[in-house]
């Protein structure tokens, strides 16, 4: 275990939508340090939104946002063993761990699915988890459930 808890590093915000969010979702995105094909990913999946919402108000970004909001989880189960036993025990989950829970459900869906490429796959989960479907929200819905089934046991909470 580490003496103290490690610093938060500062984001710089994205260069298109001036925004830390984005930056922090594009890192989650990246994989093998390639950054820039992220940025790309996470671009082109936000022209694809742009494109297939024309009859909305709400842009590319507030969409994305949206969706995030609809992935975020509010209570989760924890593992504790009392006694001997191992309860599934639920907790208020941190704000900062809501995002990045919502970013990882999100990333992971969207690899998942079957569209040709990765902008189009989150282009898709991202118009998909805004409509309050898709297989990110069914992942929250899915939590929020195992949750409230484990209530009886929220008195074992520390």
């Amino acid at each position: 275990m580490r003496k103290r808890q490690a610093k938060k590093r500062p984001l710089l915000p994205d260069p298109k939508f001036n925004d830390q969010l984005v930056t922090r979702f594009v890192n989650m995105v990246m994989w093998d340090g390639k950054k820039s094909v992220a940025f790309k990913i996470f671009y082109d999946a936000m022209d694809i939104v742009e494109e297939r919402n024309q009859d909305e108000e709400k842009t590319a970004i507030e969409l994305w946002k949206e969706a995030l909001s609809n992935v975020m989880p509010h209570v989760e189960v924890r593992s504790r063993r009392v006694g001997g036993a191992t309860f599934q025990i639920p907790m208020q989950i941190r704000p900062d761990r809501k995002v990045s829970l919502a970013m990882k459900w999100l990333i992971s869906f969207a690899r998942k699915r079957n569209e040709k490429s990765m902008a189009l796959r989150l282009a898709n989960e991202v118009l998909a988890a805004a409509k309050e479907e898709g297989a990110a929200v069914k992942k929250r819905v899915d939590t929020h459930k195992m949750a409230e089934a484990n209530k009886a046991f929220s008195h074992f909470r520390f």
